[in-house]
């Protein structure tokens, strides 16, 4: 048989969750044939079967988690009796490159495929897969005290999961019974993204010492060009919003600023400068936060990056985002107002060097030249930077020509 284990599709991507399966055994497929869709904390993706031939097993139902090198699905292979293994790279359909597919001819036992052995009171030995002993640890659940209904007394997930009640009941049987019929506390699981969340921030507060800088600028000018220009873009089709100027502004400043756009490599202590500048937005998700990458944001226009915002934030939002769509960032924007809230403190997305955190823009009284009171719309930015090898002098001067774009866009459309 062939073995086909669930592969790196890049990005830190270790593990998914199966949403739906395309195949079953018995199945013939072509190879690029979709065999399963998988959730990861990133993307969901279509993985291809990297040869041709007729499923013979599957493994992992929906909604069940699997992890990079878990054997997925196996294939009659008659014509391979040696072990081998063949690595290729397979190209998903609207996605680019999925990673690197292993397959193995190993022949397997189909009695005792993907199970351990493990020894039960008295002497007697469990069977059981990886997937049953995973959850019976998830669970808390002696998997010795458990008797299996498979093959050969092999212990399946059902069987994991109807005994959890019981070898809990058994385990604690002296727990006292709450007074009350409210829980007192829930447990809410992360989702897949929201694991990857946690552990970005957290690395990110770990190794970068965040400093930061707060301004407000005032954007009079740019809100009657925008209200001006809408329905011009209207007409092409495009809805014309601030996020459009505010990337194609930090692009124009990383280009005159471009330790903004670098990474630090602790090991070699050395500032890695990018030629390219790639800008993230920071979408917000039933999921959590998604970051899609605007790509050579500084050779575009106003019109093409509204429209680039306006695709990837729909697709972030439906999760069909490729994985190409969510490398290769150098710097990132937070739009906090977006959601109501004036103004914020963000964290940087690691490895970058810094991140733009934008607030809502709202009326206010400013005192003019002439000591008279106007009102003008003003706009709270937050720069939070790389302190290792950025200073408060570097961000106090990428902030003023930040301003100077913002505050007269005519300049944004001669550069």
């Amino acid at each position: 048989m062939l073995e086909f284990r669930f592969p790196d599709i890049g990005e830190g991507i270790a593990e998914g969750v199966i949403l739906k399966w395309f195949v079953e055994p018995g199945t013939e497929v072509k190879e690029g044939d979709s065999l399963f869709l998988v959730e990861t904390d990133k993307v969901n993706a279509e993985i291809p079967s990297p040869t041709s031939g007729k499923v013979v097993s599957t493994f992992g139902s929906v909604g069940e988690t699997i992890n990079v090198g878990d054997v997925v699905v196996t294939f009659e292979d008659p014509s391979a009796p040696a072990a081998q293994i063949t690595t290729e790279a397979v190209e998903e359909e609207n996605a680019g490159v999925v990673g690197a597919l292993e397959t193995s001819s190993y022949v397997l036992e189909t009695s005792s495929e993907a199970s351990q052995e493990m020894q039960r009171p008295g002497g007697r030995k469990v069977l059981a897969t990886p997937v049953a002993r995973h959850l019976a640890k998830e669970l808390g659940v002696d998997i010795n005290l458990v008797t299996g209904t498979g093959p050969a007394g092999r212990v399946m997930k059902e069987d994991i999961r109807s005994a959890a009640p019981q070898v809990v009941q058994e385990v604690q049987p002296t727990l006292a019974p709450l007074t009350t019929t409210e829980p007192l506390e829930e447990r809410i699981p992360l989702t897949q993204l929201g694991k990857t969340v946690a552990k970005t921030m957290s690395l990110s507060k770990q190794e970068i010492p965040h400093a930061a800088v707060m301004d407000e600028f005032d954007v009079t000018e740019l809100v009657k060009f925008r209200q001006e220009a809408k329905e011009l873009a209207e007409r092409e089709g495009t809805k014309l919003t601030y996020m459009a100027f505010i990337i194609k502004a930090v692009a124009l400043a990383l280009k005159e600023f471009p330790l903004f756009n670098a990474t630090f490599m602790p090991s070699t202590q050395e500032i890695v400068q990018k030629k390219y500048y790639n800008i993230g937005i920071a979408v917000d998700t039933p999921d959590g936060l998604l970051v899609p990458v605007i790509k050579n944001a500084d050779h575009q226009g106003i019109l093409a990056l509204a429209e680039q915002v306006k695709t990837l934030a729909e697709k972030a939002k439906d999760r069909t985002l490729t994985l190409d769509e969510i490398q290769g960032g150098t710097f990132t924007l937070t739009n906090y107002g977006a959601v109501g809230a004036l103004s914020g403190l963000p964290v940087i997305k690691h490895p970058e060097a810094g991140i733009l955190g934008i607030g809502t823009i709202t009326k206010k009284p400013v005192v003019a030249g002439d000591d008279t009171i106007v009102i003008r719309h003003i706009l709270p930015v937050t720069l939070a930077f790389d302190h290792r090898f950025i200073d408060g002098g570097n961000a106090g001067r990428f902030m003023q020509r930040l301003r100077s774009y913002l505050e007269d866009p005519i300049l944004l459309l001669m550069r």
